[in-house]
């Protein structure tokens, strides 16, 4: 399926209102004798950029940035696809104590971090990121400020990452199998016992994985204050077991009769697409429609959130500590962070991922994908994903 672009028409009439949404960044960034010095500085840089590698579209995106990078800065964007950030946060750690063992800091491997949660909480204990630089890109100005960008998984940001998109776990639903729309726990457990084989999620510590135990437990606790707060033994032995109770009448009437979990929300949408599940797990609320438009899904799959509430977060931008292209990264994150690159991002035929600046920041001729599109329910404190990933594996690990 074929989705529609914009008319040559409708790009000249968008032109000027882009334009003027640029002009009042570059004005910004013009009277910014620091900025401009560190344009000149990136200039000739390669960007090594570590990035979840697990989508098309994004990975399509980030070739295009890569060609407006190097045609307007003169920058390199490389791609480095990884399968969980946590492997970047790994290698960062180790590069820290061999500098400290050599007596000096060398010039790191990674430039630019997608990152967010606990992995952003593991960076910033263990001293990984370099000096805040959030202040110095001209594009925060154009952030909206009401979003959930000051912390991450409730641990102050402090400008050591900078916002980049929004997310929102939601359900890509097949209507045509699914009629009644599963919109909490209790309606999911009740679908899947009656459509054996037709549901899964992806094994944690998977990244959707985890967090649709993060979203179950937050549907099935009546009382979240302790969810965000450093999780206690007691807390979490009383807090998760209605989880595990609820996830012992689950997993029988899985896919593989939840035997074998999937290994990335990729494999769980490329078995929706083939017809092997009725349902998968997205952390975009506009994955379902985008897919759809590019024809990677069926016509009839759309989002379904939890009415209590979608679990929400912001996805950041960091830089490391020892990072050999500190200036060509921030070029990259303010780039990242322009209307131009916001807006092409939200839509669906490109990415459909919210954008995190203000309505009147982007181009007047674009509808903007409103960021939070479901009720949303805040992340839990970072202690709570790793306690339940690890009592998930002594349960369920194989």
């Amino acid at each position: 399926m074929r989705h529609s672009l914009p008319s040559f028409t409708q790009l000249l009439r968008a032109l000027p209102l882009l334009a003027g949404s640029l002009l009042f960044t570059q004005a910004n960034a013009a009277d910014n004798p620091q900025w401009q010095q560190t344009l000149e500085e990136a200039k000739g840089q390669t960007v090594y950029f570590n990035a979840w590698g697990g989508s098309p579209e994004i990975n399509a995106y980030l070739v295009w940035a890569g060609q407006e990078l190097a045609r307007e800065y003169q920058v390199k964007l490389v791609q480095v696809k990884v399968d969980d950030i946590a492997q970047s946060v790994s290698q960062l750690l180790a590069n820290k104590q061999a500098g400290k063992q050599s007596g000096k800091q060398a010039d790191g491997p990674i430039d630019l971090l997608w990152v967010n949660g606990e992995n952003f909480k593991a960076l910033k204990e263990q001293g990984l990121l370099g000096a805040p630089f959030t202040r110095e890109l001209p594009n925060m100005a154009l952030v909206d400020g009401a979003l959930p960008v000051s912390e991450d998984f409730t641990v102050p940001v402090e400008g050591l990452e900078a916002p980049w998109g929004i997310g929102q776990l939601n359900l890509m639903v097949n209507g045509e199998e699914v009629k009644q729309q599963p919109t909490s726990a209790a309606a999911l457990l009740a679908w899947s016992k009656a459509h054996p084989g037709r549901f899964t999620y992806p094994k944690p510590p998977q990244f959707h994985g985890s967090s649709f135990l993060k979203q179950i437990l937050l549907e099935l606790t009546p009382d979240p204050a302790p969810l965000y707060r450093e999780a206690t033994d007691t807390d979490f032995a009383r807090i998760t077991a209605p989880l595990w109770t609820w996830l012992d009448e689950l997993h029988p009437t899985l896919w593989r009769n939840g035997k074998l979990f999937p290994t990335s929300a990729a494999e769980t949408r490329q078995l929706l697409d083939d017809g092997e599940l009725a349902m998968a797990i997205s952390f975009n609320p506009q994955e379902a429609q985008s897919a759809v438009q590019n024809g990677t899904l069926p016509p009839s799959v759309m989002a379904v959130a939890m009415t209590k509430g979608a679990l929400t977060n912001s996805h950041f931008l960091a830089i490391p500590f020892n990072a050999n292209a500190r200036a060509g990264a921030k070029v990259v994150a303010n780039f990242l962070l322009s209307p131009a690159a916001q807006a092409r991002k939200a839509e669906p035929a490109f990415w459909g991922d919210p954008s995190v600046l203000r309505a009147d920041a982007l181009p007047a001729t674009q509808q903007p994908v409103p960021a939070l599109r479901f009720t949303a329910v805040a992340e839990p404190h970072p202690s709570w994903q790793l306690r339940l990933e690890a009592a998930w594996a002594e349960r369920y690990g194989h």
